[in-house]
């Protein structure tokens, strides 16, 4: 299917320019290997800067002096994102990591989508085609649940939700929620463009280690966020009652698990 992409990929690309949101902290070892290999059809590189401490931007600017710097005001992957699509000026957004695990040579097969009736295009690690040399057991366990659910309530057939290569139609921008401030904006991402009944599309991805430096994921903290965007606006039936109970549950216990700190913070 990767091949075939390839070879339509030079027609039916989408009409108007395309901007590409890389949001980034203390990125600078990883973001010229990455600005590098962004393909010609991208119009805007629009870099979120997310209160870099090292050379990121002037690493960035090195190796793309046409690239666009957004300061990031508040913090985590939502709070960039947000501010990276409202800065974009193209009318179709693609969102890629600066970390070197997404590979911008991919970005002509979501685009392709997007020319050929799509309003939203994900990649997907798990059809033919793509795969991930980065994802631990535990990690594809967990997504592998969380998809089971969404697959379940959402009445589609996805086969990946926690990765965030994505592109859309900025036109439906008001249509997609961003309220959720860390890792788990890129799954909320997926559930309002379902919600909004946006034709969606999934397209095979690779991907690869991060290139130098630690992730900032979290397997069971991200996991348990991204559990309760899942659950959060599934409220009907007899399952809406059901997965409404365990996501109350998971919010008393991170509720106990905040206490001591408020306490302390009090008491200070």
């Amino acid at each position: 299917m990767a091949g075939e992409l390839h070879k339509f990929s030079d027609g039916g690309l989408p009409a108007g320019p395309v901007s590409l949101i890389v949001p980034t902290k203390n990125e600078a070892a990883n973001i010229a290997f990455v600005l590098e290999q962004v393909p010609p059809c991208v119009d805007e590189i629009v870099l979120v800067d997310g209160h870099s401490t090292d050379a990121t931007i002037v690493t960035a600017r090195s190796a793309r002096p046409d690239i666009r710097v957004v300061h990031q005001e508040g913090t985590g992957k939502g709070d960039a994102l947000r501010a990276g699509f409202l800065a974009a000026k193209g009318d179709i957004v693609v969102m890629i990591d600066a970390d070197g695990s997404m590979a911008p040579q991919e970005i002509p097969h979501y685009l392709y989508f997007l020319g050929n009736g799509y309003d939203f295009v994900k990649g997907s690690r798990f059809m033919g085609g793509g795969g991930s040399r980065d994802i631990t057991w535990l990690r594809r366990t967990g997504n592998r649940a969380l998809l089971g659910m969404v697959n379940h309530l959402h009445h589609v057939l996805l086969t990946d939700l926690c990765y965030g290569y994505v592109a859309f139609h900025r036109r439906y921008l008001d249509y997609l929620d961003l309220s959720r401030p860390g890792f788990e904006v890129e799954t909320q991402l997926t559930l309002s463009a379902l919600r909004a009944g946006l034709r969606i599309a999934e397209v095979p991805s690779w991907e690869m280690p991060r290139r130098h430096g630690v992730s900032n994921l979290k397997t069971f903290r991200d996991g348990s966020r991204v559990l309760r965007t899942v659950l959060r606006d599934v409220d009907s039936g007899m399952s809406g009652r059901v997965l409404q109970g365990l996501r109350r549950q998971l919010h008393a216990t991170r509720s106990d698990e905040l206490a001591p700190q408020v306490r302390s913070e009090v008491a200070t």
